[in-house]
């Protein structure tokens, strides 16, 4: 594979220049004031959820790596966009089942591996949707998490506002993500009317649905150490 062939694959971009995309590059910044802002949660709530800072960093890295390959456009570019995107989807899987569902660390583990490997089939055999197929695990991920937590709510009184307020959460963030996925989607599809595109608007709405996913992390860990 040659790592710098172009890659044009956005209404903004019509050519192979460093600045053919200025908003689909600029707009990253949207993952570095979400990172920033939940750091400053972090901070306020004890500085001490090493996973949760973990994907704060990784955030930072989905808008530097976004932000490279928006502008220099090559197949090894990409790269810096696609992993650190990967390891946060995967990162957070298992974070969800230890925290919200307090799996052991092998279980856990083997859950998450099954469906990475399961998200990296559907990716590899199937086409379309401007590829946004390869997210809608992630979705799926979001929106059976947040209805597992609504229902073992119903079932346990002790602990339905918590895992009620952390259904909301994720629920939120999965509607949220629905609607980026949409503009992402629609992309190639609108630049007759759109020369601009939709791709920003993608990274601006993801952006906010990673601070929803940290923001119910970080508060899903305080409910369990305030009970010590």
């Amino acid at each position: 594979m040659n790592w710098r062939e172009p890659v044009i694959d956005y209404c903004e971009r019509l050519d192979g220049g460093f600045w053919a995309e200025p908003a689909n590059a600029l707009t990253n910044a949207a993952f570095l004031i979400a990172a920033v802002a939940a750091f400053v949660s972090w901070r306020r709530r004890g500085a001490a959820d090493g996973p949760v800072l973990a994907l704060i960093l990784v955030t930072a890295g989905v808008g530097v790596g976004s932000f490279v390959f928006h502008t220099l456009a090559t197949r090894g570019a990409m790269l810096l966009d696609v992993i650190p995107i990967a390891v946060f989807i995967y990162g957070y899987f298992l974070l969800a089942l230890r925290r919200f569902f307090g799996l052991g660390a092998w279980a856990a583990a083997a859950v998450t591996i099954g469906f990475a490997a399961g998200a990296y089939l559907i990716d590899a055999v199937a086409s379309g949707l401007n590829g946004s197929l390869a997210y809608l695990p992630a979705l799926g991920a979001m929106v059976c998490f947040s209805a597992l937590l609504w229902l073992q709510s119903r079932r346990d009184a002790g602990d339905a506002p918590l895992r009620r307020r952390l259904a909301s959460g994720l629920a939120g963030a999965a509607l949220l993500f629905f609607v980026s996925l949409c503009f992402r989607t629609v992309d190639r599809e609108v630049c007759a009317l759109l020369p601009l595109g939709t791709h920003f608007l993608w990274h601006v709405l993801n952006a906010c649905v990673l601070y929803l996913l940290l923001r119910t992390a970080m508060l899903a860990r305080a409910e369990v150490v305030s009970r010590r």
